[in-house]
């Protein structure tokens, strides 16, 4: 008996219990401490909390998704300091707060029917997080929370009067994070004048978003329909109130009133579980309300941001230059309160304040200016409502405070002002569009003066520049001691500009970073090839002048001649030898061109380039290291005569100098040696590695870069290498060579064997390019080769790092290479 008696009281205690987690009580349950009310849907629940770090406990309403978000508080004002506290419902229909002792804490007062008998009221939290008291017979309303909010303004929860009951919903902040009592901030509805919405602190306002136009609050054009949100404001006998509907009953959101007095829009977003800021009320200090005091409009894009409106003067001078603006401007012309007086339009602004003022649904604009006319007390008028074109009139009868110049939107605006004034204004706006006039006509004088005086000037000076009379540089050019060290011919600019067709660009040969290569013809009939120098090359006139006595001093029938220079005006040009053959990479890589040179001209090439380079490296005045041979940098006259060009990478030594480091490592991959493209060291046998593989490639008419042998993984190095090792070097020469006439294998194969020496891994063991000259020419025996450098094709990958080239590939015409040479 005592166990079935247990088990009866268990399961009556969790009936209990259970039942507190619906979202209804009536008189006979209660909500204690640690028990929760869940709304039907589970948006909202209702229970007791602490908020922050503090000891008190209150009844609030709090978000089903973020429980520490409280919307609702029931005992602001009265904490309870224990958990012993019970919230129920009486039979009256009255929501009371009970401690321990039984003590009414907090109650909801009496209902709206206390006259009238009520029946098993009963207290439901609904899915919009209001908390209603209904009768049980009836389902009337007998009181809700949305009548009474805290902080926090929910959808559809109304801010405003009910004027039949004289009730006022408005929000009142927290007074901090752990504190909800009441603080004097507040937000709600102005009801003098027009009605309009207020942030207050205590009596005073500190922020008016303004009344409503029938698309927003004037002050706040930003608050409109958008996806998110629909804005209502209601105004008839009954009842005045702003709310707003969510567009979407699936997302969360809330406005809140927070302790410093702004106002923030929030929705939750579910994949950060936090609220998100949607709208925010602005903070600049033209929303600081009367910031610019009577007749003054606040503008932030100026500086100063207040200023009278026309025909106001600041009321204090003094007061207004020191940035107090607070005492505000005063009429400069009284009115002349008859028909006379006018109005100035003011556009995109924030309406004063509506405290003052009287307002008519029905009436049009004008019949609102004409009623303002008639009423001296009248200071301004607008629309009431701005859809649909505008309608109503709305007019003010004490001074215009809070006047915001808008950064969007905006209201216009018509304030009255004396006729003087409207005279006076009109004058100086007629003075402004003649002086306006005056400075648009004196404007396009001068502008075509400065066009006529510029043609005259590019006229004089193109006559300047085709008579070759240009003072600035002729000093220069006329220069002795320029000429003396030149040591080779000057040219004049007229002669290089009409042997070029003035430069045409059909005359163009390449174009590079250093500037244009042109083609071009003497008086005499000579061909000439024309680089013409970048004028943003930075090249200033001595640089320009050294380099050029450096490359003149070069002088081989197997290198590039240079015939002469010209430095005149802006002008600084290089005049080359024309070669008619372009370069030999255009021959042995082409397989029809290919057959053009047979062995005996092969052979020929080779030993010129040989020639060439040993100049270079121990005959000349200088001992250069070229850095950059290749096929393409080999040119070809009529007569097939090798001219080894561009020497822009070039490296001039001193004299007993052979070799040196360096940072910069510039050439072409496959032509550069392993000491060099790896290590930076630099000497004479960085260029026999680069003819070695020059030489192979005129023998087998094979890119090195481009051949590879898929079977054994090598490039034309390690191909010519495995041939010779395997005793089939002959396999490696062009098949075009083996057929012709004028092949004699002996010299073919001595030629691979000079070129294997060439490329040998070791500098040390690579000749030099006087026995590479000797061993070509003669007949002596030669050393074994050892192991090239760059045996596989992996080690040769990479781009075509070049010199700076010059080319056309369009053009049948001559492919140079032009560099100036640097001493580094």
């Amino acid at each position: 008996m005592k166990a079935f008696s247990a088990l009866f009281v268990y399961s009556l205690l969790s009936f209990l219990r259970t039942s507190t987690t619906l979202d209804t009580i009536t008189p006979s349950q209660s909500i204690r401490d640690g028990e929760t009310l869940v709304s039907a849907g589970g948006s909202f629940e209702l229970g007791f909390f602490s908020p922050g770090s503090s000891k008190s406990r209150y009844v609030g309403i709090w978000f089903g998704v973020s429980n520490d978000t409280v919307v609702w508080v029931a005992n602001r004002e009265t904490p309870l300091e224990n958990l012993d506290g019970v919230f129920k419902v009486t039979n009256k229909g009255i929501l009371v707060l009970l401690d321990s002792t039984n003590t009414t804490i907090w109650s909801s007062n009496t209902s709206r029917t206390a006259g009238n008998s009520i029946n098993n009221p009963t207290a439901r939290l609904l899915d919009s997080g209001n908390l209603v008291v209904n009768d049980g017979n009836t389902e009337s309303l007998l009181w809700q929370s949305f009548d009474y909010p805290s902080d926090t303004l929910l959808p559809e929860m109304k801010i405003g009067w009910d004027l039949v009951s004289g009730l006022d919903r408005n929000l009142t902040s927290w007074k901090g994070a752990e504190d909800p009592a009441q603080s004097e901030i507040s937000e709600g509805l102005d009801r003098g004048g027009l009605p309009q919405l207020v942030d207050m602190e205590g009596d005073n306002i500190n922020v008016r978003p303004g009344s409503r136009n029938g698309l927003y609050f004037t002050g706040m054009p930003w608050l409109r329909l958008n996806p998110l949100f629909k804005y209502e404001f209601v105004m008839n006998e009954k009842e005045v109130y702003y709310h707003y509907k969510v567009l979407n009953n699936s997302i969360f959101v809330r406005y809140v009133l927070n302790p410093s007095g702004i106002g923030q829009g929030l929705k939750w977003t579910d994949h950060t579980k936090s609220w998100e800021p949607v709208t925010t009320s602005q903070s600049d200090e033209c929303a600081n309300y009367a910031h610019c005091g009577a007749y003054a409009s606040c503008n932030i894009n100026k500086s100063p941001v207040c200023a009278c409106l026309k025909g106001f003067m600041p009321k204090s001078p003094t007061d207004w230059n020191l940035a107090d603006w607070s005492g505000g401007c005063v009429r400069g012309t009284p009115l002349d309160c008859n028909d006379e007086d006018g109005f100035l339009n003011y556009k995109g602004v924030k309406l004063p304040d509506t405290s003052s003022s009287w307002f008519d649904r029905n009436m049009s604009l004008k019949e609102c200016e004409n009623l303002c006319l008639k009423n001296c007390s009248c200071r301004a008028y607008s629309n009431l409502d701005i859809r649909n074109g505008g309608s109503g009139c709305l007019l003010w009868f004490a001074d215009l405070v809070d006047l915001v110049v808008l950064q969007m939107d905006g209201q216009d605006l018509y304030i009255r002002v004396a006729a003087s004034v409207l005279d006076h204004i009109g004058k100086n706006r007629h003075f402004g569009q003649k002086y306006q006039v005056i400075i648009i006509v004196c404007s396009a004088i001068l502008l075509m003066v400065m066009l006529v005086l510029g043609l005259v000037f590019y006229v004089r000076r193109m006559k300047l520049r085709k008579e070759g009379l240009d003072i600035r540089c002729q000093n220069d050019y006329n220069n002795e001691d320029w000429k003396e060290d030149m040591e080779l011919p000057i040219f004049d600019l007229l002669t290089i500009s009409n042997a070029t067709n003035n430069f045409a660009s059909s005359n163009k040969l390449g174009e590079g970073g250093f500037g244009s290569v042109y083609k071009g013809t003497l008086l005499g009939g000579q061909e000439i090839a024309v680089k013409r120098l970048s004028k943003n090359s930075g090249q200033g006139f001595n640089e320009f002048k050294n380099e050029v006595i450096l490359i003149a001093k070069l002088q081989h029938r197997n290198l590039v001649k240079l015939l002469g220079c010209c430095i005149q005006e802006n002008e600084k040009l290089l005049i080359y030898e024309y070669m008619h053959n372009k370069s030999l990479d255009s021959f042995i890589f082409d397989q029809t061109k290919s057959k053009l040179l047979d062995w005996r001209m092969r052979h020929n090439i080779i030993n010129g380039i040989a020639r060439g380079l040993l100049y270079l490296h121990e005959d000349s005045r200088l001992r250069i290291i070229h850095r950059d041979l290749k096929a393409s940098n080999i040119l070809l006259d009529n007569n097939m005569t090798p001219k080894i060009s561009d020497f822009g990478l070039a490296k001039m030594f001193g004299g007993d100098q052979t070799e040196a480091d360096t940072n910069r490592i510039v050439g072409t991959y496959g032509y550069m040696p392993p000491e060099y493209a790896g290590y930076g060291q630099v000497s004479v046998k960085t260029d026999v590695f680069s003819f070695g593989v020059l030489l192979l490639e005129i023998v087998c008419g094979k890119k090195n870069k481009e051949f590879y042998n898929s079977s054994q993984c090598l490039n034309l190095l390690g191909h010519a290498w495995r041939l010779w090792i395997e005793d089939r070097p002959t396999e490696l020469i062009d098949e075009f060579l083996i057929l012709g006439d004028s092949c004699i294998l002996s010299e073919v194969l001595r030629c691979i064997h000079v070129g294997l020496l060439c490329v040998q891994q070791r500098p040390k063991d690579r000749p030099n390019m006087s026995s590479v000259v000797l061993m070509l020419s003669s007949d002596n025996s030669l050393p074994n080769p050892r192991e090239p450098g760059y045996y596989t094709e992996k080690a040769l990958v990479g781009k075509d790092h070049s010199s700076r080239k010059l080319e056309n590939p369009s053009s049948s015409t001559n492919e140079i290479t032009f560099t100036m040479l640097e001493a580094r």
